[in-house]
């Protein structure tokens, strides 16, 4: 019953946000757009003209599915999971978006269904303001035609890979089906302030609290720690065909009871059960990624080169990241490296064709230098602009893990095939 009662208000909500969208889609400034219109958007557009005239509030959504067929291999001394070819579990988000005030805007995603939590939970929301007449009428006017801010408990702007992984539902910025083998996504409570110059150059600096979890209990005497964040980078559309991005962000943090940078994502991997225990008594829903278990004063520097000429387009990710356990006093280093070239195509490019290679290197707690990379080749057509098919092959190895770790001669290859909504 509880079921049932569940998917007909998913069912009810889903019809009014599409009805909402067909009247409101476009109604609100400063604002990615959830459909093929919002690919390539980083950072949220500051938009040069307001439309507000009341408040309004638009109801969206995602969903996705998947039919996986992956095979999975290890050295035997640890049995693997057995699996099949069969269809995932349908994931679901809802968002809601609400103009409150001439240039104050406020975001809400809560996770309906995900790998990870089959029931609802709120993913986090923020303010994002663009501009202060809530305080005066144009006050600081000059400067925030050029500056953005965002306050609340929300995704980190660490890094530019994470505006093109799939977030739960929200699949469809993402040409693959997986995000990268080192999956750097966190929500904290922070605050992060933007400033766009019209000449291309980019500049971000953000503080939050360290924290996934949000608690007042004291640990060590303290109830917690601090992020710095930051972003320089430059983004010009240097003409109709050519355009060019590339950034550098910082992630940093002293004392903090836990940090889940690599772990925070709670609604699991895009590859099911591909490298989990048999004898395991719950799901690994975090199968195919790899936690160095950073979980205290951690640096990580992230660069992204993007480039788009014509339908052709290069997106490059390198990480340098370091950090310890709760229980080491030294720190040890991990390295990531990616290179996604994707060729869109078709009068409104609803065809792409697309390869990724990933690679990372750690040192484990154990002392052990191990590698893992990973080889995705995928395809997509948009029906339309609200829904995406892909198709993804891939395969991934581990290398150099100790005898008798589950992932010794660890692999798994196959293909994937996924189908997203969003609106």
């Amino acid at each position: 019953m509880k079921s049932t009662i569940k998917l007909a208000l998913l069912a009810i909500v889903l019809s009014f946000g599409l009805s909402a969208y067909a009247q409101k889609s476009r109604s609100l400034d400063n604002y990615r757009q959830p459909d093929q219109n919002g690919i390539n958007v980083y950072e949220s557009p500051k938009d040069t003209t307001a439309t507000f005239d009341g408040v309004k509030v638009r109801i969206g959504g995602s969903s996705t599915l998947q039919f996986q067929a992956i095979d999975n291999e290890n050295s035997g001394a640890i049995p693997l999971t057995k699996i099949g070819s069969n269809f995932n579990l349908a994931t679901a988000n809802l968002d809601l978006d609400v103009a409150l005030y001439d240039g104050v805007r406020m975001h809400l995603r809560t996770y309906l269904s995900s790998r990870h939590h089959p029931e609802p939970y709120v993913k986090g929301g923020y303010f994002q303001i663009d501009k202060l007449n809530f305080i005066s009428e144009g006050f600081l006017e000059d400067f925030m035609k050029h500056a953005t801010i965002k306050i609340g408990h929300m995704e980190n702007n660490y890094g530019d890979a994470h505006f093109r992984r799939s977030d739960n539902a929200q699949t469809i910025y993402n040409p693959f089906v997986g995000n990268l083998i080192m999956d750097s996504f966190t929500t904290e409570v922070g605050a992060e302030l933007y400033y766009r110059c019209d000449s291309g150059f980019l500049g971000m600096v953000g503080f939050s609290n360290g924290k996934l979890n949000q608690s007042v209990k004291e640990s060590n005497g303290t109830t917690g720690g601090a992020a710095f964040l930051a972003k320089l980078g430059y983004d010009k559309q240097i003409n109709d065909d050519f355009r060019f991005r590339v950034t550098g962000s910082l992630y940093n943090t002293g004392y903090a009871p836990r940090v889940y940078l690599y772990t925070a994502d709670r609604t699991g991997s895009r590859y099911y059960s591909v490298m989990q225990d048999a004898t395991a008594s719950s799901d690994n829903f975090r199968s195919g990624r790899f936690d160095p278990e950073f979980r205290n004063k951690i640096t990580a520097i992230m660069v992204n080169p993007f480039i788009k000429y014509g339908g052709l387009e290069f997106f490059g990710t390198v990480e340098l990241t370091s950090g310890r356990s709760l229980s080491e006093t030294d720190r040890r280093k991990a390295e990531q490296y990616a290179g996604e070239v994707i060729y869109r195509f078709g009068s409104t490019e609803n065809f792409y064709l697309g390869t990724r290679y990933n690679t990372v290197s750690a040192e484990l707690t154990s002392g052990d230098d191990i590698t893992i990379d990973r080889f995705q080749l995928g395809a997509g057509w948009f029906m339309t602009k609200n829904i995406l098919l892909k198709a993804e092959y891939v395969t991934q190895n581990y290398k150099d893990y100790p005898v008798g770790n589950l992932l010794e001669d660890g692999k798994f290859n196959g293909l994937t095939l996924e189908a997203a909504i969003s609106f």
